[in-house]
């Protein structure tokens, strides 16, 4: 068992597109810059068989994503004995994870609670002749912006993700960020990137209906069509909006803590990803 290397971490989120997660086309660099020592495979005749990742966001938090064992090697304990390993990097941190429901169990034998569930929206819009709303507008996010977003994130998700977030909100080819303005004040903001099927958008956080609508359509305008959201519960309005608009629930996972929740602001609030929270 050893830490994974950022070209190994591409080949992990390549055996996530097997397992059905659709991970973004450039999410390794972002997802490594948040902790290079936080990834971790198990080796077996010089090859990776196992990987897992416990990210340490902050001094106080950190998050598991990434756990996955090769078919067949399933079923020996190789996971498991990887899971352990990885758990000690975080210290005495918070842990977060969104587990699918039939590991809940296992995770509660290692300590870890239930918090609530997030909901993956799914679909096509249909054609969108322009996302512009009343008195509403959206601009793609500067540099100068990132540090507001990394601290709005922090206050609608409950945690600070700081390195993470940071190169998150770094635009890209395949990764943009938006903010939405009514009368030169904030009033949400989005990313959005390219995935191996279409593209997902997290975070999102709105003040109300109209903003949320407006970077919903901007996101299908200019990036794809096919749009994936992952929901977590306190975000019923979000929810309801994006049935409205034609997508559909499908996927749900567990949010699990090992240590105190975080206390988040309901509303219009979509999760990063569910890998590093």
């Amino acid at each position: 068992m050893r830490n994974m290397t950022l070209q190994e971490l591409g080949t992990v989120l390549d055996w996530a597109a097997g397992e059905g997660w659709n991970p973004g086309v450039e999410d390794a660099a972002a997802f490594f810059a948040a902790d290079p020592g936080g990834f971790f495979v198990a080796e077996e005749k010089c090859r990776p068989v196992a990987a897992i990742s416990v990210v340490n966001h902050s001094a106080e938090f950190a998050f598991l994503g990434l756990y996955i064992c090769r078919p067949a090697q399933r079923g020996r304990g190789i996971g498991y004995a990887l899971w352990q390993h990885a758990l000690a990097h975080a210290g005495k941190r918070t842990i977060g994870l969104d587990g699918v429901a039939e590991q809940q169990g296992n995770y509660a034998r290692s300590g870890f609670r239930h918090a609530g569930a997030t909901t993956r929206y799914s679909g096509r819009f249909g054609k969108i002749a322009s996302a512009d709303a009343p008195g509403l507008s959206l601009r793609p996010a500067a540099a100068g912006d990132v540090a507001s977003l990394v601290s709005v994130e922090a206050e609608v998700s409950g945690w600070r993700k700081a390195r993470y977030l940071e190169a998150w909100f770094q635009n890209s080819k395949q990764r943009k960020s938006y903010i939405a303005e009514r009368a030169g004040r904030f009033v949400g903001m989005m990313t959005v990137r390219t995935c191996r099927s279409g593209a997902k958008i997290g975070p999102l956080y709105a003040a109300d209906e109209t903003a949320a609508a407006a970077l919903l359509r901007r996101a299908a305008l200019r990036h794809s069509p096919s749009l994936t959201i992952d929901i977590p519960a306190g975000s019923e309005r979000l929810a309801s909006l994006c049935a409205d608009l034609g997508l559909k629930p499908g996927f749900v996972t567990a949010r699990m803590y090992r240590g105190a929740p975080a206390d988040k602001r309901k509303g219009y609030f979509a999760v990063t990803t569910l890998e590093l929270g």
